[in-house]
């Protein structure tokens, strides 16, 4: 994959929103209103999308990258289900979305259905989970806006934290649209086109009272569904 604008600044933003989360938990000392289950799909996501690994070397940046982000959702998993004080607050009522069952087998069996449509009975195992984490990642959040959901008042950084994890999305998505004009040979992968749309429609509604609050300057609260 090539480098662009678009693509460093989603790579940052995701970075970004996991530093931020990190200082949060170390600050606080809690996890209210956190997911951990969020981070569960992501290190998920990113153990399937990664093998890539221990088979090819595109660049030390790439390498350097994939590492991150597996070392670091490990660590906040850690942190929120074992380090202790923080681990002591971690609600597990609130944060109840069975992601194996709603989450997991769902996109296996879709990515299934997607790759043997796209490929015939001649099964790679590594496209395989790559089509897989594509389709996880794209409702690997899911926990997270429930358990936001839930609390209703979001405390600063862990707005931030959610906010950036948006913007990384919708920083990819014009991150493909600049190569599709800008590389003569880019090929066009309509699954991730539809999994980074979908992905980026989850957070519409929190991106706009995010917005609302960052405006009026007051509490970031979310309104009860009905």
């Amino acid at each position: 994959m090539s480098m662009n604008i678009f693509r460093l600044a989603g790579d940052m933003s995701h970075v970004f929103s996991i530093i931020v989360l990190l200082l949060r938990l170390r600050v606080v000392k809690n996890a209210a209103g956190i997911s951990v289950r969020t981070h569960e799909l992501y290190l998920l996501v990113f153990v399937t999308r990664y093998l890539d690994l221990f088979t090819t070397f595109y660049s030390f940046y790439n390498s350097f990258m994939k590492v991150l982000y597996i070392f670091t959702t490990s660590l906040v998993i850690y942190t929120i289900k074992v380090k202790e004080p923080i681990a002591s607050t971690y609600d597990k009522a609130q944060d109840s979305f069975l992601h194996w069952k709603f989450g997991v087998a769902p996109c296996f069996i879709v990515a299934l259905i997607t790759y043997l449509f796209q490929a015939g009975f001649s099964i790679n195992i590594m496209d395989l989970l790559w089509t897989f984490s594509i389709y996880l990642e794209s409702i690997a959040i899911l926990p997270q806006l429930i358990v936001l959901q839930r609390y209703r008042e979001v405390e600063n950084l862990t707005g931030n934290y959610v906010f950036f994890m948006g913007a990384y999305r919708f920083l990819y998505i014009l991150n493909w649209i600049y190569r599709s004009y800008n590389e003569p040979y880019y090929q066009h992968h309509f699954v991730v086109y539809f999994c980074g749309v979908l992905q980026t429609l989850l957070y519409v509604d929190f991106f706009y009272y995010y917005i609302k609050s960052k405006a009026r300057g007051g509490k970031f609260t979310l309104p009860t569904s009905r």
